[in-house]
């Protein structure tokens, strides 16, 4: 991937191209390649070649859904796309942000540059402009079951590209007619088949799981770091991370974070002399538990991106065969398994910081830290009450993000009479994996502020030498740098905002 550009039909796209395109704002444009060109043509003539000659093709001369058994009139069938499009318009819930839009819109590009949805050169390069533009529909996040595709949201994409619905642009949300307006730019006018080729894939659940992969990648690295920086708050025992221990039970990822911890702890002592034999699990069994979601994260990618770099719509046009084929490709369960399976993995990572600090906060085996973690002097010490709510919070974001890991691709409902009578739930499934996430970085970074307090104190309170080494001492300058240790009293939220944002935006060197 060049730095500069992201190039639709040349290669697989990768996490990273949409991360580029939806974070970064990287643009994009197609590839030049004539091949590539001639099949897109390819797939809309034979949609073209089929219609002239009255043959039947789902959506373009057929009723949609239950309704494919209902003809429709070929002077029509302008009106049917527009239609699909209108009907579909009854989204609610909060909108996607403009990040994820340009994460769903890159993630539809790519399906529709597979070559396989009879649609025209003139689409694509119109999604390549509203990418390269910024101008991003403003897309309700309720209201897919993620089986005949994303049909309702992604029906504002297609909705936008003709005129008839909102974007954000130039960091105002105005109707898409008036920024064609402004850029002397036409409305898109769809062609045969078009807007069922935006509507009816996986596009929405898939860009939010593109993001939510790379967030949950950085937070494990991210909770090594606050992992050792809780070893080092309270004098734990580093010899847990020993190479030769981590030899006898392979797990790749459980050994990559055991070695990241190694790196960031010294070994002081003599294992019999530590102040424990065996630390509470949270510190002791922290690689088996991040690792674990390491683990994870190659399957993980080979899913997502399988998904990324498919024909995800129906019905598919084969422009080699000429035939078009009627299947359910739209079905998004394969992201419906991963998000379910990426959100109970990533809330464990919420459960094991909430009882590290909890860890930090007991007199009785943090040795020796002051309750609360209070730094305040001690004539005022039975005033000031340190992280105490702090943990209280930790408590109530980590309960959140357990009830959500229940599985949402268990919860299929029959839907629109019974035509679609067993449905994915991905997006639901991708929904709960970000606010998932949410929560844990949250847990994660109050964490990291206790844990910091903590070794303040046992290097200024208790005049004890810390158990880290260069990198973890590194880490631990950079929060002095940026957050003021609590001594009296004072309001967290706008510090745990401002890291969150750091976390959120993966600046937290890890």
């Amino acid at each position: 991937m060049s730095e500069q550009e992201v190039v639709f039909g040349e290669r697989a796209l990768t996490l990273e191209d949409i991360h580029a395109i939806a974070i970064k704002g990287v643009p994009v444009k197609l590839s030049k390649n004539r091949h590539f060109k001639e099949t897109i043509d390819a797939g809309a003539k034979v949609v073209e070649s089929v219609l002239s000659q009255e043959g039947k093709v789902y959506g373009v001369t057929t009723g949609f859904g239950e309704d494919c058994t209902h003809s429709i009139p070929e002077e029509t069938t302008s009106d049917l796309s527009i239609n699909l499009t209108r009907f579909h318009g009854c989204g609610l819930g909060d909108a996607f942000s403009t990040q994820q839009v340009r994460a769903i819109l890159a993630v539809r590009l790519c399906s529709l540059t597979q070559g396989y949805s009879g649609v025209s050169w003139e689409l694509l390069e119109y999604l390549c402009l509203f990418l390269n533009k910024n101008i991003l529909p403003v897309i309700p996040q309720e209201g897919s079951v993620g089986a005949s595709g994303d049909l309702t949201p992604l029906s504002y994409v297609a909705g936008a590209l003709i005129g008839e619905r909102d974007v954000y642009f130039e960091g105002e949300t105005r109707s898409s007619a008036e920024v064609f307006s402004q850029l002397r730019i036409k409305p898109y006018v769809l062609k045969p088949k078009e807007a069922l080729a935006l509507m009816n894939g996986t596009a929405v659940m898939t860009g939010i799981a593109c993001l939510a992969w790379q967030r949950a990648e950085y937070l494990t690295r991210l909770s090594t770091k606050i992992t050792g920086l809780c070893i080092a708050g309270v004098a734990g025992n580093t010899f847990h991370y020993d190479e030769s221990l981590f030899d006898v039970k392979p797990h790749k990822g459980q050994q990559e974070v055991a070695s990241w911890l190694r790196h960031d702890l010294k070994n002081t002592q003599a294992e019999e002399n530590s102040s424990r034999l065996q630390d509470r699990y949270s510190l002791r069994c922290a690689p088996h538990i991040v690792g674990a979601v390491r683990d994870a994260l190659p399957f993980l990618r080979h899913t997502i991106e399988n998904e990324l770099n498919s024909a995800n719509d129906n019905p598919i046009v084969d422009p080699v065969s000429k035939r078009v084929l009627h299947g359910g490709h739209f079905y998004g369960g394969h992201i419906a398994m991963a998000m379910d399976l990426l959100k109970t993995q990533v809330a464990n990572l919420a459960d094991l910081h909430d009882r590290q600090m909890a860890l930090l906060f007991d007199p009785k085996v943090n040795n020796g830290l002051p309750k609360n973690l209070s730094a305040a002097p001690k004539n005022k010490i039975a005033s000031h009450h340190g992280f105490k709510a702090v943990h209280i919070g930790c408590s109530a974001w980590t309960a959140e993000a357990l009830k959500l890991t229940m599985p949402a691709s268990v919860f299929s409902r029959s839907t629109e009479s019974h035509n679609q009578d067993k449905v994915s739930m991905g997006t639901i499934a991708s929904r709960d994996a970000i606010r998932v996430l949410e929560l844990t970085e949250q847990v994660a970074v109050a964490t990291m502020l206790a844990a910091h307090q903590a070794c303040w104190l046992r290097q200024h309170k208790l005049k004890e030498q810390l158990v880290s080494t260069d990198s973890l001492k590194s880490f631990n300058s950079y929060i002095s740098e940026n957050f003021e240790i609590v001594v009296e009293d004072r309001r967290l939220d706008n510090d745990l905002n401002s890291w969150l944002k750091r976390a959120h935006a993966q600046t937290i060197p890890v």
